[in-house]
């Protein structure tokens, strides 16, 4: 790898059946960026996110570490020195306290320090024993991330974090993300420009499968620039 990068993505290609959604896509993210995926098919932004941590087959490598390609039915998806990926559906399990849906991610990744999350997101402190499924949806997206962090992984995947939040939640996760990416390079499916402009290092933008433009400066990463790609 390049020195500093972190996350490359190349000749990412998906298909369902006859019907092609993704066409030689890639990307390139460094140690401590954010980047993010802008376009005006949700669909086919979502694909990408998914795809890169390793639900199909993709030219993917993550910095010196192993190639990772976890099942589909690895609730958790993760691994300790590799990426993660934080779905959209905001799922958690329901039937679980937020203490324990922390230590499932804990047992997975053996790293029990959740000063880490509580330090991002101290709203879960005082909610560790009550159950998952009387979260906010903001609360659950909270556990999610945190979840995530167990185990410092290099790579944070985040498929539309703040779809249907508050205003102060979204405010919240704002600062969050920025904090999250000194320690983990972060790739993100948001809708949300204000938040993308004010947070993204690059914003690569997807057009019916293409990608079709690379924005890497402070005067390309503005709305008035990137509206043109929705």
């Amino acid at each position: 790898m390049n020195n500093g990068e972190i996350l490359k993505v190349q000749g990412l290609n998906v298909s369902y059946g006859e019907s092609k959604v993704l066409f030689d896509a890639g990307l390139r993210v460094m140690q401590g960026q954010v980047g993010d995926l802008r376009g005006s098919e949700r669909r086919r932004q979502n694909h990408f996110a998914q795809d890169d941590c390793g639900f199909f087959e993709a030219d993917l490598r993550i910095g010196p570490l192993r190639r990772y390609r976890p099942g589909r039915s690895d609730v958790l998806r993760h691994r300790q020195d590799g990426a993660q990926y934080i779905p959209q559906d905001k799922k958690v399990f329901s039937d679980l306290t937020v203490r324990e849906n922390l230590e499932l991610g804990s047992y997975a990744t053996k790293d029990y320090n959740w000063d880490q999350v509580t330090e991002h997101f101290p709203r879960l402190k005082g909610l560790m024993d009550r159950k998952a499924g009387y979260l906010s949806g903001g609360e659950r997206q909270m556990l999610m991330i945190g979840r995530a962090i167990l185990g410092k992984p290099k790579v944070l995947l985040i498929d539309e974090p703040t779809e249907g939040l508050a205003p102060s939640i979204v405010a919240h996760l704002k600062n969050a993300f920025k904090e999250l990416s000194k320690k983990s390079a972060l790739v993100i499916v948001e809708q949300n420009l204000p938040l993308v402009c004010a947070i993204s290092d690059k914003i690569y933008a997807l057009k019916e499968g293409h990608m079709v433009a690379e924005l890497a400066d402070r005067e390309s990463i503005q709305a008035r620039v990137c509206e043109q790609y929705l």
